[in-house]
């Protein structure tokens, strides 16, 4: 697991994930011409209260990825 670091909200936040799925976040981002950041912030406010937002960003990235 490896740790990425980002502020949500104004709060400063650690998500544990795979390093394959940071990896291909960090790809997409580039991609997109966006921030890692902003995308997190995006799937964080889309994502149901019952699901985790590391669980919610390896789907995100699965459904993104190309």
């Amino acid at each position: 697991m490896k740790k990425l670091s980002v502020s949500l909200s104004g709060h400063h936040t650690s998500i544990s994930m795979e390093p394959e799925f940071i990896d291909a976040l960090h790809k997409i981002a580039l991609r997109q011409k966006k921030s890692v950041a902003s995308i997190i912030a995006q799937i964080d406010s889309t994502r149901t209260p019952d699901t985790n937002l590391s669980s919610a960003i390896r789907i995100w990235v699965l459904k993104n990825i190309k």
